[in-house]
């Protein structure tokens, strides 16, 4: 039996998955330790700068471009003695020049969609689309 697919969520949403579980979503290169297997994506939401560690030893090796924007595929790891989750990354692509404005309003949209259609899936609560 396959895997169930991995629902987007935003890095402000990360924290609040359970450990395990697929996951896709995005941000903005900002530090990337080869020794490590370790990159930081980060992201603003209003005010607030959010940031998401992946794991990148599955992907590697990969041409890192500092500042650009990434879509990452994988799961959701508890880590030992780190506040928050490490994203152990199957998939890691490039996305830069991705209009992120409407790829978030396009998640959104999806969102209201899949709770319409089928409101027993276990989906993120959506956030009006005012709000973007």
């Amino acid at each position: 039996m396959l895997p169930h697919p991995a629902v987007f969520h935003f890095p402000w949403e990360i924290h609040l998955i359970k450990d395990g579980a697929s996951v896709r979503t995005c941000g903005r290169l900002t530090s990337y330790k080869p020794q490590e297997s370790k990159a930081i994506l980060s992201t603003q939401q209003s005010s607030i700068l959010y940031q998401v560690t992946v794991q990148t030893t599955f992907v590697e090796p990969f041409q890192p471009i500092l500042g650009a924007q990434y879509l990452v595929l994988g799961e959701i790891e508890k880590a030992e003695g780190v506040s928050g989750v490490v994203l152990c990354a199957r998939a890691l692509n490039c996305v830069d020049g991705v209009d992120l404005a409407l790829m978030q309003q396009a998640i959104l949209e999806q969102r209201y969609f899949f709770k319409e259609r089928k409101p027993e899936l276990n989906m993120p609560e959506p956030l009006s689309p005012s709000k973007v």
